[in-house]
């Protein structure tokens, strides 16, 4: 029998009780981690991919059909889940014997690290050219919100639950407020909040999809709510399905009234379905209350079951969740160059996969003269995740093996 065996054996029931009860909650935080990641390469590799991609928007009820808008729609519950963890996991950290200052220091480096990684190596992803027109996406978010974060982690933890529920509550307030009021703030303006293309001398040089505002919102609330987490399982969900049912119990009221929280209201169209379509179809850029709260209400549903989930698909998710941003940067690079290797095996043009996001503004009818069909989406899809997952456990592995390479905790 192992030592560690022993140890556990030698440990109260109640003990052991605990000690297991942790463990499965620091997994199911990974597990939620990982289910984002499969969800966001299915949203990548139909950016890459798919015929109509670039043509419409897949959630505008008078161009798409059902497939294609729940496809997309599910992909909503990345981003906001990716930031509201990374809140929590700043807050573990404290936990675990982090002081203030040695938090506030390692989210700073760690936030600046992000920002750098969306300016080279997951800008290139994107474009595969050089030099190439900057996406400014959700590493971005993520990393200035913890710029943002580390100036706040000497307060008080409800202090920083209330700054965030008061971001995500009343930033729609900001939104009449458009760049061209703020003169040369403008670009500040629009990093905040409202998202657009840079330019510097009239030429773009940057887009940028997640002003951070609203973000910094959702990662202080992951923050302030962490200690959830760790509560004994009846309590915890207890607590997260009370939050999730409030939270779509909100959306769904002030949504059916066109009220306060979302700048596109929703209207009764020529069908039913397209009608929910137009109901469910909130604005993600920058999030709106009703998207965060549709979002968020889901992912509060699905802790008690994510925390239960066993078996083989479970370890593989957990895999991915175990090293998100490593999983993140290679599925963008896996899913364009496999884009450009089945056009040219179809005899397609590739033109428009070459600054991808530059042709997207500059060209976009070069990017909707190409593509496959959703069900070749969805076969490419869990091909990226076969080939993502030996490299992900690789990479995890040696995480695990090397714990004392400080390094490895920006990777």
């Amino acid at each position: 029998m192992s030592s560690s065996a022993i140890a556990v054996t030698a440990v109260s029931p109640a003990t052991a009780a605990s000690s297991a009860a942790t463990a499965t909650r620091v997994s199911s935080i990974d597990l939620l981690r990982g289910l984002v990641i499969v969800l966001m390469v299915l949203d990548h590799v139909r950016d890459f991919l798919h015929v109509d991609a670039w043509r419409f928007d897949p959630l505008d009820p008078a161009h798409t059909h059902g497939l294609l808008y729940v496809t997309r729609w599910v992909t909503h519950l990345c981003a906001p889940t990716f930031v509201f963890l990374a809140g929590t996991s700043a807050w573990l950290q404290r936990e675990r014997g982090k002081s203030a200052p040695e938090l506030a220091r390692f989210l700073l480096t760690r936030g600046l690290w992000l920002v750098f990684l969306e300016l080279t190596l997951v800008g290139f992803a994107w474009s595969f050219s050089f030099p190439f027109l900057l996406a400014l996406q959700v590493i971005w978010a993520i990393g200035w919100s913890m710029v943002g974060l580390a100036a706040l982690v000497r307060l008080p933890r409800v202090t920083v639950l209330a700054l965030g529920v008061l971001i995500i509550a009343g930033h729609n307030l900001l939104d009449p407020l458009q760049p061209a009021r703020f003169g040369n703030l403008a670009d500040t303006w629009m990093a905040l909040h409202v998202p657009g293309l840079w330019r510097h001398d009239g030429v773009p040089f940057a887009f940028e999809a997640y002003p951070v505002l609203p973000w910094l919102g959702v990662m202080l609330l992951g923050y302030g709510l962490a200690p959830w987490f760790r509560l004994p399982p009846a309590q915890r969900d207890r607590r997260f399905l009370g939050l999730g049912a409030a939270l779509l119990v909100l959306f769904l009221l002030l949504r059916y009234f066109n009220a306060y929280g979302d700048p596109q209201p929703w209207s009764v169209q020529a069908s039913f379905g397209q009608s929910v379509m137009s109901f469910l179809r909130v604005q993600k850029y920058p999030p709106s209350l009703f998207y965060v709260c549709a979002t968020l209400g889901l992912m509060c549903l699905s802790v008690p079951l994510i925390s239960r989930w066993r078996g083989s698909v479970a370890r593989v998710v957990l895999v991915f969740g175990s090293v998100p941003l490593f999983a993140y940067v290679l599925h963008l690079y896996l899913a364009h160059a496999l884009a450009i290797l089945m056009r040219l095996a179809t005899g397609q043009s590739i033109a428009g996969q070459i600054d991808l996001v530059r042709v997207q503004f500059a060209n976009p009818e070069q990017l909707a003269s190409s593509g496959f069909s959703l069900p070749v989406v969805y076969a490419t899809w869990l091909a990226v995740l076969v080939m993502l997952y030996p490299l992900c456990r690789w990479y995890s592995g040696l995480r695990q093996r090397h714990r004392d390479w400080w390094w490895l905790s920006y990777l």
